[in-house]
This record gives C-alpha cells, structure tokens and sequence, in this order.
C-alpha cells in the first residue's frame, strides 16, 4: 500500500490523539482514557500533496484513515479507461473502512489538496472496537454517513441539469461549514463527479462567476451565494 505514496518522505511524528484538537469530532471522539492506554502501535500523521495516492483499488486494506484537513477523491475506473468520482471525503471523515472486514480497498483515494491524514491500523480499531461501545457507535454511524453520501452523489450529482448538478455539488462542499467560502477543483475532476464533460462543467462555472454565484476572494478560492444556488439546485 504504501509503495503508491511516498508516507515516510512525508513523514511528521506520532500522532497525539489525547490532545488531538478534531478529537470531539474524529473517530476516537468517544474513547476512554483507559482505552487510550490500549494504543500502543503508533498512528501516524502525514501531508499528501495534490495528486498523491492515498491507495489504490485492489489494494490489501490494513488501514484505516482521518482526514485532518484538506480534500480527497474516491475514484473508480470504468472499463474503458475513464474515470467516474464517487465520493469526496474531507476533514473529519474516516475512509477505508472496508479495511474492517479484511477487504480490499474499493476505490482510489487521491489528495485534492494539501491533506493532512492520520493512518491507524485496521486490527487496532477491531479490537478497540469489540470493548468499545462507544467506538462500536461510532463506527456504525461512519459507515451510515458514507453510505448516505453514496446515495446522496446517485441521487443529487447525477441527474438533472448541469447548471443543477453544479449547483448542488456547490452547496455539499460548504454544507456544515460555518462559511459559505470554499476551494474548487479542477474542471476535469469536478467533470468526473458529476457525469458531464470538462467542457461543461468550466462552462458552467464561468456562468454563474459571470452572475456573481461564485466570488473569487484568492486564486481559486470562492465565496458562495448559498440562496440563489439553492434555487438552482431545487428548480
């Protein structure tokens, strides 16, 4: 696994997960301080650059991973060789659960951004988890949220307009977060996510730049005008 990213040329120390400053919302947010003291194998922490590989498809999954800040693709290849997005996690999400059931990883986990990661053993949170009735919660509850972010990628991304599908992938990257201030992607990759060319989706984007939906307020960094997006979304 580790031979698609170079982890320990990026390598920053030991993860303190005590004193972990997303601990409220992570998964250990439930943990005991005797459970800490079961930790012994070290979690590590690292930055992937944009484009890095996280895994690959097929890999044998041994870890689990927390995104600490920063943005990832899930990426699946279809038989002709082109790429379909099927999810984006971002920070405080935990990916690679698969990992749980000795599976392989489904998908390509690829840095969008700057990401910083936490990487823990798949076995250590098994075993955590057996003991843990609050891990064992949380557990359940990430796996929902992931299955509930699948549907909503079918469901909301899919169909419908491109000045819709847009719109809607707007709104989920700045949903819950206190600003409506957001980093975009790359047309091709924001293509990918919603079953439309990379010519369409620059076109649209240009659109509504042109209407003032998307201020830019640093290179490629955008302020969102939430209300008229969600009508768009929703018409």
């Amino acid at each position: 696994m580790v031979k698609s990213v170079t982890l320990r040329a990026a390598w920053s120390g030991e993860a303190d997960c005590r004193n972990c400053s997303l601990r409220t919302s992570v998964l250990f947010a439930g943990l005991q301080e005797q459970a800490f003291e079961r930790i012994h194998e070290p979690i590590d922490q690292f930055t992937l650059k944009p484009g890095n590989v996280l895994y690959h498809a097929g890999d044998r999954a041994e870890f689990l991973f927390t995104v600490r800040s920063g943005s990832l693709k899930l990426v699946q290849y279809l038989p002709d060789g082109s790429q379909r997005i099927v999810r984006i996690v971002r920070t405080t999400d935990v990916l690679g659960l698969e990992a749980l059931l000795d599976e392989r990883y489904q998908h390509e986990a690829v840095a969008l951004h700057a990401t910083e990661v936490c990487r823990f053993p798949a076995r250590l949170v098994r075993d955590l988890g057996q003991d843990s009735p609050a891990l064992h919660r949380e557990l359940m509850a990430r796996w929902q949220r992931a299955l509930t972010e699948a549907d909503a990628w079918l469901t909301e991304l899919s169909t419908g307009s491109a000045r819709q599908r847009v719109a809607r992938l707007l709104l989920r990257l700045v949903r819950d977060r206190e600003s409506s201030e957001c980093y975009l992607f790359g047309r091709e990759d924001m293509g990918a996510m919603l079953g439309v060319t990379t010519e369409t989706a620059s076109r649209t984007i240009a659109e509504f730049k042109r209407q003032s939906l998307l201020v830019e307020t640093a290179p490629n960094l955008f302020l969102l005008d939430v209300p008229n997006l969600t009508r768009i979304a929703e018409d």
